[in-house]
C-alpha cells in the first residue's frame, strides 16, 4: 500500500504545471515556431525508419511524447490509434516520440510495443533527449499540434479524462478540426497529466 501511494504521489507531482513560456509549459509559446527535429530513429509498423519534421508534408502534425512503461500512456493507446484512423486521408500526421532514459523505453522496446499493440503511426526514440527538452515535455503522454507553417497551436493533454467514458472535451481533435477548417483552435493549452519524463541529470 505504501509503495502504491508513493507511486501515485509521483504521478501527481509529475502532472504539475511547468510555469513559464505558456501556462503549462516552460519552453513552448503557442503561435510560435515548433522546434525542428530530424534523424530520430523510429519504426513504422515493422519497418525501420527515421523522423524528421521538415520532411512531413501533411498540413497538421501531432507530436506526442510517449513512454512504454507508463500506465497513463497505456490508457490512451487505443485513443491515439483511433485518432490516426479517423484522420486518414485528411492531411494529418501523428508522430510518437520517446526520450525516457531507461531500457523499457528505448528503440528495441518500442519495436516490441509497436508490434504488440499495432501502432499505426511512426514512433521513435531520441537518445539525446533534445527534442523532449526543446518542446518542454514533462509527462507522457503530452501532445503538441502544429499547423501547416509548423507553428505550435495547441499543447497539453489529448482530452480531459484518463477514463475514456468520462471524456467531455477532446482538445487535440478540436485543434485538428479547427486547423483543417482554417480557424483557431478553441483551446490552445491544457494540463497534460501522466508519468514524468525521465531526463538524464
Amino acid at each position: 500500500m505504501r509503495r502504491m501511494m508513493l507511486s501515485l504521489a509521483v504521478l501527481v507531482l509529475a502532472a504539475g504545471p511547468a510555469f513559464a513560456g505558456d501556462k503549462y509549459n516552460k519552453k513552448i509559446t503557442i503561435g510560435e515556431k515548433a522546434p525542428v527535429f530530424s534523424g530520430i530513429p523510429a519504426v513504422m509498423g515493422e519497418e525501420a525508419t527515421s523522423i524528421s519534421l521538415p520532411d512531413v508534408k501533411e498540413d497538421v502534425v501531432v507530436v506526442v511524447f510517449l513512454g512504454n512503461h507508463c500506465p497513463v500512456v497505456v490508457a490512451y493507446e487505443d485513443r491515439i490509434i483511433d485518432l490516426v484512423n479517423d484522420y486518414k486521408g485528411k492531411s494529418v500526421k501523428v508522430i510518437g516520440v520517446c526520450v525516457n532514459n531507461n531500457d523499457a523505453d528505448r528503440l528495441p522496446a518500442i519495436k516490441t510495443r509497436v508490434k504488440e499493440k499495432g501502432y499505426n503511426y511512426v514512433y521513435g526514440y531520441d537518445e539525446s533527449q533534445q527534442v523532449g527538452r526543446d518542446y518542454g515535455a514533462v509527462v507522457t503522454p503530452e501532445f503538441f499540434v502544429l499547423d501547416k507553417s509548423r507553428n505550435v497551436r495547441y499543447a497539453g493533454a489529448l482530452d480531459d479524462n484518463m477514463n475514456e467514458g468520462k471524456v467531455t472535451k477532446k482538445y487535440v481533435r478540436d485543434a485538428i478540426d479547427a486547423l483543417l477548417a482554417g480557424s483557431e483552435p478553441p483551446v490552445t493549452t491544457s494540463q497534460a497529466r501522466g508519468c514524468g519524463v525521465q531526463y538524464k541529470r
